[in-house]
Order: C-alpha cells, then sequence, then structure tokens
C-alpha cells in the first residue's frame, strides 16, 4: 500500500479524520480534504505518517478543481477517493410540511451535489489508478426500508426531510456510479457509520457512546476491498444494510 493515494473530505475531524488516521496507519498517502487549510494541516501533524492538508469545499467548484489539479501534479493518480464531507442541517427545521427550501437547498448541495462535483473532479485520476475505490459516507437514515419497518427503531424517529432525504439520494448515486464504472475497475459503495460521538452529533438530545474509530471501520474496509469485491452496495459493521 506504500504507493496508494487516497482524498478524503470533511477529514480535519469525527470520522473523516479516523479514516484518514487508519488508512495512513495502512501505509498509504493520504490527503486531508477540508475547507480551512490552517486546521488540516493541524490535524496531519497530529494524525502524523505521510498525511497532506488539501483545500477543498464540496459546495465550491473553483476549489475543487483547484484540489484535482493539486493531485495530479503531485501524485500523477487518486487510487481512493472517500466523500465524507457532510452536514445535517438544522435539524429543528425540517419537518415536512413546514421546511423551506433553503434547508433543502443548504443540505443537498453539501451530501448531494458535493459528492458529484469531488467525484466527478476527480475521475480522471480515479481512472489512472489500478485498484480505484470510492466511499460514499451514507447513513442508515437513508435507508428507506427501515425508516418504514415499523419493526425497526427507525421508524419511530420524528419526520424530517432534508438530511435522511439526501443520503437516500447519495445512496441512489453511489449505484449509479457503480454501474458507470464497473468497467474500469472502480469500486463504488455507500457506507453507514453509525451513529457516532462527534461534533456532527453533540446537539442530539441522548448520549451517543460509538465512537468515531469504530465508525470509521466500515468507510476503511470498502475503501480497501480487494479486486472482485462488490460494488453498487450499502454497508455497515453487519453487512449490507437494505435500501
Amino acid at each position: 500500500m506504500t504507493e496508494t493515494t487516497a482524498l478524503v473530505t470533511g477529514a480535519n475531524k469525527g470520522i473523516g479524520r479516523e479514516v484518514a488516521a487508519r488508512l495512513a496507519e495502512r501505509g498509504m498517502t493520504v490527503l486531508l480534504a477540508c475547507r480551512d487549510r490552517r486546521r488540516g494541516e493541524l490535524a496531519a501533524r497530529e494524525i502524523g505518517g505521510d498525511v497532506h492538508a488539501l483545500l477543498l469545499d464540496v459546495t465550491d467548484e473553483g476549489t475543487i478543481r483547484a484540489a484535482a489539479a493539486e493531485v495530479g501534479e503531485r501524485f500523477g493518480r487518486l487510487d481512493v477517493l472517500v466523500n465524507n464531507a457532510g452536514i445535517s442541517g438544522d435539524v429543528s427545521a425540517q419537518t415536512p410540511s413546514g421546511a423551506g427550501l433553503d434547508v433543502l437547498r443548504e443540505v443537498f448541495e453539501t451530501n448531494v451535489m458535493g459528492p458529484v462535483m469531488v467525484t466527478n473532479a476527480m475521475l480522471p485520476l480515479l481512472r489512472r489508478s489500478a485498484a480505484g475505490r470510492v466511499v460514499n459516507v451514507s447513513s442508515g437514515l437513508g435507508s428507506l426500508s427501515n425508516m418504514s419497518d415499523a419493526a425497526h427503531y427507525m421508524s419511530g424517529l420524528p419526520p424530517m426531510v432534508a438530511y435522511p432525504m439526501s443520503k437516500t439520494a447519495l445512496n441512489a448515486l453511489t449505484v449509479q456510479y457503480a454501474k458507470e464504472l464497473a468497467a474500469d475497475g472502480i469500486l463504488v459503495n455507500a457506507a453507514a457509520p453509525g451513529a457516532c460521538a462527534t461534533d456532527f452529533t453533540k446537539d442530539l438530545p441522548f448520549v451517543i457512546t460509538r465512537t468515531a474509530s469504530e465508525g470509521a471501520a466500515i468507510v476503511v474496509r470498502l475503501a480497501t476491498l480487494e479486486a472482485g469485491g462488490p460494488t453498487g452496495g450499502f454497508f455497515d459493521d453487519q453487512g449490507a444494510v437494505p435500501w
């Protein structure tokens, strides 16, 4: 893995940072992408290994293009892309009957459009890899099966648009990229890391004990699949998650 290059978006904290650290432990060159280069450089130093900060805002096409050019110039190709950056939006403003379109636009811009723009910008570099891997960090809340199954705890969660819808859309996007890129040998999968104790969940009205490191495990597993591994799937620690 010493010549493998990985890029992780939203990687200066939380699950993204843990993914970056685990990939670095495997000997990969890791590009820790985030909106604030200073924070990225600090996180890269703290992680150690062959980790480099990369300025990239998934909602800003200019920074995406610049990041792709920088990766191409410095490394020549990209082997692993982890689309981790995401936002929940204002959860209190996501009741279906009352949510404003501005909330939907904000969340979809980061959680759906962002992965599209980043993936498309990095595709020429991924196609140069002998074993390209793309992992979209989704959520169990994106499972229509779980959310509508009366026997599943998720069906009892308060109704909410924007965030769950964005993750369902990201799952659908994963399938379409997997179909297109199968001929290139690029495996594309979605990961459900579970609710972890990070800044992303700190304002929820209940205690979460699962760590970011635990949540990162399934992402790393999908990022390091052997040839012939699954593609176009949705997975958590236990295996396939129903759509």
